[in-house]
């Protein structure tokens, strides 16, 4: 078998494969008496059909087969063995059925797609901006003021307050304000209300300062703006009439709880920092204050890659690209794109397969390497994000450990935890190698400049 190399363009190339009779002959016989032994043939034993039988039968398919097969390998061994850098897959330049009649030597050629030389240059001349958000003391209030909560403690109360839970019997009224006595009338005895967090601000209202045996009358459906679910467990209807319950309804109020958030001290700090990581209301504080820079930071390196990706592709975009070449591949590996609509998906994909190409090689300059344990980290970090919004912050290592290996045996969920990390390698590595121009800036002034980008 031959196999030799044409280059079409300085993106492009064409490979042309000649297969010889000898270089498929002795696989095909192979093939026909591994089917002879392996499949019951009406009219013979099993493992004694003859040769000539199994080729009447067999032979053109497999001999067809055996040399798409070897030709195809040939290929790809062709592009391994020589290091070829190429996009997506060999495109057969012909597809036809093999005259195996009249023919025994076969050539076959196909398109290839070549990245593109893209000389990244990437040092201390180069200059790209990192925007450092500024932790506020009101930031470090708020937070304060959201973990009291968080760990506060739920008591009676003497009237409704903004944060209140409402406990009652809920009535259904008739169109005159009063409650309903047919069969057909909805009340729930034991009924509860959270009015924190009705989506109208006029119904929640109505309960605020009202006091146990106070009765408050109010539409359920506004206050939910007629989600199904919510009404549902409101009221102790089923899901598929509560949406259509408009009117309003009266609940007398039995029972009040109200939140009282958490005094500063020992068992505050404990349960939003972990065991004796502060120990006064200072070190609690810079805690909280650290907590917040380090969520802050996310949206600071999200822009440094909006920026990053913005610098790099003014300067290196403009490569050439195989483009129908890759427009062939394209459509042969989905089968809703067609001659007709692959210039308009192709146009909304080719500037994310340029960054992409200048990604990988700025990975090749940096010499990003991704381990198992760089892979275990990133799972950790996630769930222990999922732990806490859950309230529990003080998982141990092993617990973490445990639950990321689980993340990451998931098959559909690892390829983007290798693809975060080597994300956050690959940015990390370009803040090594340029020169980095960094600001700080107020929340608002980095919305602001957030939104320009």
């Amino acid at each position: 078998m031959n196999v030799t190399l044409e280059k079409t363009s300085e993106v492009s190339a064409k490979l042309n494969v000649s297969i010889e009779e000898n270089d498929y002959k002795d696989k095909v016989v192979k093939e026909l008496k591994e089917i002879g032994k392996k499949h019951a043939i009406p009219g013979f034993r099993q493992g004694h059909v003859p040769f000539g039988e199994l080729n009447r039968r067999f032979g053109k398919q497999v001999t067809s087969d055996v040399i798409n097969n070897e030709v195809y390998d040939a290929v790809i061994g062709y592009i391994r063995d020589n290091k070829l850098a190429v996009l997506g897959e060999p495109i057969p330049v012909e597809v036809k059925e093999l005259d195996l009649k009249n023919e025994k030597d076969f050539s076959f050629s196909y398109e290839l797609a070549l990245v593109p030389e893209i000389n990244v240059t990437l040092d201390k001349d180069v200059h790209l901006p990192y925007y450092n958000i500024e932790v506020s003391e009101d930031m470090i209030n708020e937070q304060d003021k959201n973990f009291r909560e968080r760990f506060g403690a739920q008591v009676p109360g003497e009237e409704v307050e903004a944060n209140s839970l409402v406990k009652g019997s809920i009535m259904e009224l008739d169109e005159a304000g009063n409650v309903k006595t047919s069969d057909d009338a909805i009340q729930m005895i034991n009924g509860i209300v959270a009015p924190m967090y009705f989506k109208d601000k006029a119904e929640a209202d109505k309960f605020i300062g009202k006091k146990v045996n106070d009765k408050v009358v109010f539409n359920p459906w506004k206050t939910c703006e007629g989600n199904a679910a919510e009404l549902s467990s409101m009221l102790g209807v089923d899901k598929s009439k509560a949406a259509d319950i408009k009117g309003d309804f009266e609940l007398s109020i039995s029972e009040i709880i109200v939140l009282r958030p958490a005094e500063l001290g020992q068992e505050l700090y404990d349960n939003v920092l972990g065991k004796d990581k502060a120990t006064t209301e200072e070190e609690y504080r810079n805690a909280l204050k650290d907590m917040i820079a380090r969520e802050l930071s996310r949206n600071s390196e999200m822009l440094f890659r909006v920026d990053t990706e913005k610098a790099m592709m003014e300067k290196y975009g403009d490569m050439e690209l195989p483009v129908e070449i890759l427009k062939k591949w394209l459509i042969r590996r989905n089968d809703e794109l067609n001659d007709a609509n692959i210039d308009e998906e192709y146009a909304k994909m080719e500037q994310g397969l340029k960054w992409q190409l200048i990604k990988e090689r700025i990975g090749e300059i940096c010499q990003i390497k991704i381990e198992e344990q760089d892979l275990i980290g990133h799972a950790k970090m996630i769930a222990s994000m999922q732990f806490a919004q859950y309230g529990m912050t003080n998982m141990d290592d092993d617990t973490l450990t445990d639950y990321a290996k689980r993340i990451l045996a998931d098959k559909n969920y690892r390829p983007r935890i290798v693809e975060e990390v080597g994300d956050i390698k690959l940015f990390a590595a370009v803040k090594e190698a340029v020169t980095i121009n960094a600001e700080n800036v107020t929340l608002d002034k980095f919305k602001e400049i957030a939104t320009k980008q």
